[in-house]
């Protein structure tokens, strides 16, 4: 795996790139934003003449892996040559879609005019992010009108200059719409995909939920949180136990892909933000287990807006409470019975809170092109 000395060589090549080839720089935690980002530099290179500098984090980044005359990449890792990155970055616009910039050791530099960030979830951005998350960016390209209305009371509530907001969409759901679902199989399939966290449904719940999945007729995909992977290991090592003891239950490490989502008639979830991925994608139910609330800002009661992923629940889904876990086949088998009228519910709600579906990265490269100078 590459090392310290080439983040630093590439780094030192991405600071020799002339001026006018760095304009726009993308920047790239990894694999898991390349569904986010890679719609965007698609249709930016296919749209546009604007030069582009890939810059990720990653080696196994997909991003890395395109060719186009008009793509530059880089890879530069995590640490301290990332850090320098960041400090004296020299371009007109950064794009990203990782939050918190200028919250802690990522800051941003003098010799960038922009900083736009796009939204890697539908959820809404005052509960389950950081306070100050966007704080410190010009640009937001907004997945849905909540994302503008939050945004502009957050800066009214802490005298912050207002932002650009771009009506933009949400390109993994893009994605999705795009695909073909797969046949049903023949026996019933239920997507698990909660969130993460102490209180996540695999954390706290992965013994009790599993028992009582194993001994039903449902084939059950478990597609963790990547922070649950790296994170929570006795969770992990608990769900790995039960597909092995039961070959329906199956352990899906693949987030950037979707895969899975195609082929599950309901999602099991919590407060994970893949549910509306799901649901709107697909026009399928999503069967919520009422964990406690998923808050990284204490303070979002502030804003007196209630999130997208509170009030969706009972719109796109059911919601059951975590007493019920040894009873989710039969919620699950309710649920897919009635799946026509939870289509067209998913189908309305689609409509009404999600920015030009099917269009977004259009939009998007579009607007970059035309406003990085």
């Amino acid at each position: 795996m590459p090392g310290g000395l080439h983040f630093l060589r590439d780094y030192v090549r991405f600071r020799g790139l002339a001026a006018d080839q760095r304009r726009l720089v993308v920047y790239s935690e990894g694999s898991a934003s390349w569904p986010h980002l890679g719609p965007v530099v698609r249709a930016l290179l296919e749209r546009h003449e604007l030069p582009l500098a890939y810059v990720s984090s990653a080696a196994n980044d997909p991003g890395l892996q395109q060719a186009h005359p008009r793509l530059h990449r880089f890879l530069i890792g995590d640490g301290h040559v990332r850090t320098m990155f960041f400090n004296a970055l020299d371009a007109d616009t950064l794009l990203t879609t990782m939050p918190d910039l200028g919250s802690f050791h990522l800051k941003r530099s003098p010799g960038t005019r922009q900083y736009v960030y796009l939204h890697h979830s539908l959820v809404s951005s005052h509960m389950v992010y950081r306070n100050a998350a966007f704080d410190h960016f010009d640009v937001i390209l907004c997945a849905g009108p909540h994302h503008a209305r939050e945004i502009r009371a957050i800066e009214a509530l802490h005298g912050l200059a207002p932002k650009q907001l771009v009506a933009h969409g949400y390109g993994r759901l893009d994605a999705i719409l795009a695909s073909e679902p797969e046949p049903f199989a023949e026996a019933p399939v239920a997507l698990l995909a909660p969130s993460w966290g102490p209180n996540g449904l695999l954390e706290k719940h992965a013994d009790a939920l599993l028992r009582g999945l194993a001994s039903s007729a449902w084939q059950v995909l478990i597609r963790p949180h990547p922070a649950t992977l790296q994170q929570a290991p006795a969770a992990m090592a608990l769900v790995r136990q039960w597909c092995e003891r039961v070959p329906r239950l199956q352990l899906d490490t693949d987030v950037a892909g979707h895969g899975s989502l195609l082929r599950a008639q309901v999602m099991i979830s919590d407060w994970s933000g893949a549910a509306f991925d799901f649901a709107l994608g697909l026009e399928r139910p999503v069967l919520f287990v009422d964990t406690p609330r998923k808050v990284n800002n204490p303070h979002y009661q502030q804003l007196d807006i209630e999130p997208i992923e509170v009030f969706a629940r009972e719109e796109i889904g059911a919601v059951v409470g975590v007493d019920h876990l040894a009873r989710l086949p039969e919620h699950l088998t309710r649920m897919a019975g009635a799946s026509g009228r939870y289509r067209q519910a998913v189908a309305d709600f689609r409509q009404r809170w999600v920015h030009h579906p099917g269009a977004s990265a259009a939009v998007a490269a579009d607007w970059l092109a035309t406003n990085t100078h």
